[in-house]
């Protein structure tokens, strides 16, 4: 998890960490690692009473800088010191297991000189393979080695009872972070082919996947066919460019270093050996908008987009993380009439799916090698409806209409009851419907909303990567059929009215109280 919330920026609010912790919690997360610098304390506190573990991280960078003003120019003056107040200001939380010194630092290898380099070339250096001759040799206790052992050994002294471990991203033993023997855990970034060499190369050593997947999402957007492979951009360095400024949420599109989120799962999951995994990323973050350039200007790795709304991936997890009956199909079913049209279901608890196009059986599918079964339509307007069964009982029924034009507006809150003390916040979720209550999937009307009473309005959103809007105003566009209001309390109690309105669709009312 990076550190912003969203359209609140990176100032702390503990009631917005808490909403993005619920809505991890839900999908059947149970531990988080920071990225990748100590996390704001709340985020603990909260982890301490949800129930979460944590690998918390001090470092993204030692000596070897990566860009041009990073951590790096103060790390000889200040990392003793500014790793000594981590830890012990975080020693204390029950929900810290682990401790991590460095992410995919440039010390793992021997010639990275990236102190004397520019920008473009030290993350060249980070992403592209080196030979043997840039790692430790078999007698060798080089500079690096002995900087990790140091720095491992500063943790160990302060706390003793959790393992250390760094986010690596060259595989081999001879590493020089593996080489100085102070890592109690060995932890890989990304390098999925390389996981079958783990227990020949590391015998006996604990292994976590310490950074998976980075695939690539636009919530609402689908790039068919769905077993089409979109791998975005050619290399990170060289600009990439497609009309859509989109990215498929098929789980059919990951960048060159990554993989698919089934891909990944599959992997950790039949390998008891591999401890467990965190994915690049929980939440879509503000800044790294791979594969695209400006004018994307957040990222689309998320599982869950920068306004808090699942991507349809996220329904995969929760049906292989958690035990309650679920059931998730996409995409919408708003099409041109002969478009060939692909419909994923997600589900568990229960041998089998069937889809009706219309009231007739397209076809009884069962997970096999994947974790979602497909088929493939002609579009024909109506509606779909998939059924699970569970030896030959029903388990749960989704269905997704044809659309009809935008109407009205729904407001939906988090939170209807919210404390009176300037800071407590209510997430509102907004969605365009049709005159029957569905949701409009492609809408984009410009939503206006308008406070009155004991709150204001701190935000909106509504996930694109590439909107241009404002984070802070009392408008926003829909995107795909959905926004995001943000209220605030102020410091007397009473009732919030938000009221919606927006040209051609009915208006909506909402209130919150504050107490």
């Amino acid at each position: 998890m990076h550190h912003d919330l969203g359209c609140l920026g990176a100032a702390v609010n503990k009631i917005a960490i808490e909403r993005q912790l619920q809505i991890l919690k839900e999908m059947g997360v149970n531990g988080i690692r920071t990225a990748h610098n100590p996390p704001a304390p709340e985020l603990l506190q909260l982890c301490d009473s949800m129930g979460f573990i944590v690998q918390n991280e001090t470092f993204d960078m030692w000596r070897k800088r990566k860009t041009t003003y990073d951590y790096s120019r103060y790390f000889n003056e200040w990392h003793e010191r500014d790793l000594t107040s981590h830890i012990l200001r975080d020693r204390n939380h029950p929900s810290v297991f682990m401790w991590s010194i460095g992410n995919e630092v440039l010390e793992q290898w021997t010639h990275a000189d990236a102190d004397t380099l520019d920008i473009l070339h030290a993350n060249l250096l980070l992403n592209l393979k080196r030979d043997s001759s840039s790692l430790a040799s078999d007698e060798e206790m080089s500079v690096n080695s002995l900087l990790t052992k140091k720095l491992a050994d500063m943790v160990k002294a302060l706390d003793s009872t959790r393992p250390v471990t760094a986010g690596n991203n060259e595989p081999r033993p001879f590493n020089h972070l593996f080489r100085s023997g102070a890592l109690n855990l060995i932890g890989f970034n990304y390098h999925l082919s390389d996981f079958d060499d783990v227990k020949t190369n590391f015998p006996g050593q604990p292994f976590i996947a310490a950074e998976t997947t980075s695939a690539l999402m636009t919530r609402g957007y689908y790039r068919m066919p769905s077993d089409s492979m979109f791998i975005w951009p050619t290399r990170w360095d060289i600009a990439f460019s497609d009309p859509s400024y989109s990215c498929s949420s098929y789980d059919n599109c990951h960048v060159p270093w990554g993989s698919t989120h089934e891909e990944t799962w599959k992997k950790v999951k039949e390998n008891d050996f591999v401890s467990g995994l965190y994915v690049w990323t929980g939440f879509d973050y503000i800044g790294e908008p791979t594969p695209y350039w400006f004018p994307a200007r957040s990222s689309y790795f998320g599982i869950i987009d920068l306004a808090g709304f699942p991507k349809d991936v996220y329904y995969m997890y929760q049906s292989e993380w958690t035990d309650k009956d679920m059931l998730h199909v996409f995409p919408h079913w708003n099409w041109t009439k002969g478009d060939t049209v692909d419909v994923w279901a997600y589900y568990n608890n229960a041998d089998e799916a069937e889809l009706f196009l219309n009231g007739v059986s397209q076809g009884v599918r069962s997970k096999t090698n994947a974790f979602h079964v497909s088929w493939r339509l002609a579009y024909e307007p109506g509606s779909i409806e998939v059924v699970t069964r569970n030896n030959g009982k029903e388990v749960l029924t989704r269905e997704i209409k044809t659309a009809g034009d935008p109407a009205q507006i729904k407001l939906t809150a988090d939170r209807q009851t919210i404390k009176a003390n300037g800071k407590d916040l209510s997430f509102i979720t907004v969605e365009v419907l049709d005159k029957d209550g569905n949701l409009c999937p492609n809408a984009d009307n410009l939503i206006h909303f308008e406070t009155k009473g004991n709150g204001t309005i701190v935000g909106v959103d509504n996930g694109s990567q590439t909107s241009m809007e404002r984070f802070k105003d009392n408008k926003r566009k829909a995107f795909y059929g959905k926004c995001l209001v943000v209220v605030q309390s102020e410091h007397s109690k009473g009732e919030i009215q938000l009221k919606a309105t927006s040209a051609k669709l009915k208006n909506a009312e909402l209130w919150i109280t504050a107490k």
